[in-house]
């Protein structure tokens, strides 16, 4: 898991090679004016999904992990709240993997949690378990979803 402020992504660009892409769309599209739902890219290993959800309660937040793709996540509106546990310690799983999902969801409870604001960034990698969508009232965000080299 990698989390930092959005203009500091030039940092971690050269992890992957659609970083640099993913990056500048999150710091170039005014998403006030994009509705909700999933947008293609030309590369069919790069898309996004903006999504508005009702914050919830720590408890009931999902651990989830993925083996195909890498999700930076993106707060657009309100602060979402990520649980995070380290791959190699998940160890209930709730859901085995799916793979047209591609994610397993665990009953596991987080070892930590980063509250990210408009403007942060969050990377989960395929050994990162996280549990999205924690916080209150209305959140708005954007998730890139990079396929994994």
């Amino acid at each position: 898991m990698i989390v930092d402020s959005l203009q500091n992504s030039k940092y971690i660009e050269s992890l992957h090679p659609l970083f640099k892409r993913a990056f500048d769309y999150l710091k170039e599209t005014d998403f006030s004016q994009v509705e909700d739902g999933r947008i293609e890219t030309d590369d069919p290993r790069l898309s996004f999904s903006i999504t508005t959800c009702r914050g919830r309660d720590p408890q009931d937040a999902v651990l989830e992990s993925h083996e195909r793709h890498i999700d930076i996540l993106t707060p657009i509106v309100g602060v979402e709240s990520v649980g995070w546990k380290a791959g190699d310690e998940l160890m209930l799983i709730s859901r085995p993997y799916d793979a047209e999902k591609d994610s397993t969801l665990y009953h596991d409870f987080p070892t930590t949690y980063t509250k990210l604001y408009p403007g942060h960034f969050a990377v989960y990698f395929p050994e990162d378990g996280h549990a999205p969508g924690i916080g209150q009232g209305s959140i708005r965000k954007v998730v890139a979803k990079i396929a994994v080299e």
